[in-house]
């Protein structure tokens, strides 16, 4: 059962727990479920993350794999538990998405201490989440975001990259296609850039950007191509193509294990990414 964050983990916001289970009024029909990880400290930086699922599942179990190895490169993490389509199509889900980091950013000092930055992050389904996040940040001038951390996100609902016929995943039968036919119910939202990243024609101004694929991803190609266009426009760009196999985008959901020898290379890309974007922002506000 769900509770109100401001009754549990906020009431002693120096004493935060490795996790805790809450819910937050953002003013949505509904609250939204939040996991939070790590604990507030100085020097901490704050991500607010989002999980996989194409759109049309996924919770915070399973984005748990992901939020752990952020928050064991220093950050303290706001998993994300967002509406899910088909029942809430786009805008549900970035509406949400946005919703979440305006709560996060007036609440960063008290979730993660005095002066931390605020990052976004995702994967998969998740990362189009945290991109499209960036990007009305930027549209809107608030909050104000040290970085973007993109893991096999879901940019481009043409699922027509050499990398997506690599994988047999063709369109016919792909998971990823399901997933952008629920979430994309109406033509003309595939047009819109916070449904579809990949296709959007103004990029400059955006946050700092941390991409990260693998060699067997079917989503490596889209997801290169967005690093390509985020450096072009003048974005501080880091990407890095993990060797296969890694069983990307699906192990992203799934459980940790020792034998994914992946983790230690994410976690470490974290935690540069992290403290250099972090102190960036620090300089930035100085």
């Amino acid at each position: 059962m769900f509770r109100f964050l401001q009754s549990c983990c906020l009431a002693n916001p120096n004493q935060l727990p490795a996790t805790e289970d809450c819910s937050i009024d953002v003013g949505l029909p509904r609250p939204l479920g939040v996991r939070v990880y790590g604990k507030r400290r100085a020097g901490a930086t704050l991500v607010v993350h989002f999980h996989g699922g194409a759109f049309v599942s996924g919770s915070l179990d399973s984005g748990a794999t992901v939020a752990r190895l952020l928050a064991d490169a220093g950050a303290v993490v706001v998993s994300i538990d967002y509406p899910l389509a088909p029942a809430d199509p786009f805008p549900a889900a970035v509406d949400a998405a946005y919703a979440a980091l305006q709560w996060a950013w007036r609440r960063r000092a008290r979730l993660a201490g005095q002066g931390a930055a605020l990052f976004v992050a995702g994967e998969e389904a998740g990362g189009n989440l945290a991109a499209a996040a960036a990007l009305m940040a930027r549209d809107r001038h608030a909050p104000r975001l040290a970085g973007q951390i993109l893991l096999s996100p879901m940019l481009d609902p043409c699922l027509g990259t050499a990398s997506v016929r690599r994988s047999d995943q063709g369109p016919a039968a792909c998971p990823l296609a399901k997933g952008w036919c629920g979430y994309l119910r109406e033509p003309a939202a595939a047009e819109h850039p916070y449904a579809t990243p990949g296709r959007a024609m103004r990029l400059a101004g955006l946050a700092p950007a941390l991409l990260i694929t693998a060699d067997d991803d079917p989503l490596r190609d889209e997801t290169l191509a967005y690093a390509r266009r985020l450096g072009e426009a003048g974005v501080p760009v880091s990407e890095f193509v993990l060797p296969a196999p890694t069983g990307w985008p699906i192990v992203l959901q799934e459980p940790a294990s020792p034998d994914r020898s992946w983790t230690e290379e994410v976690g470490a890309r974290f935690a540069t990414f992290l403290a250099r974007a972090g102190s960036r922002e620090s300089v930035d506000l100085a």
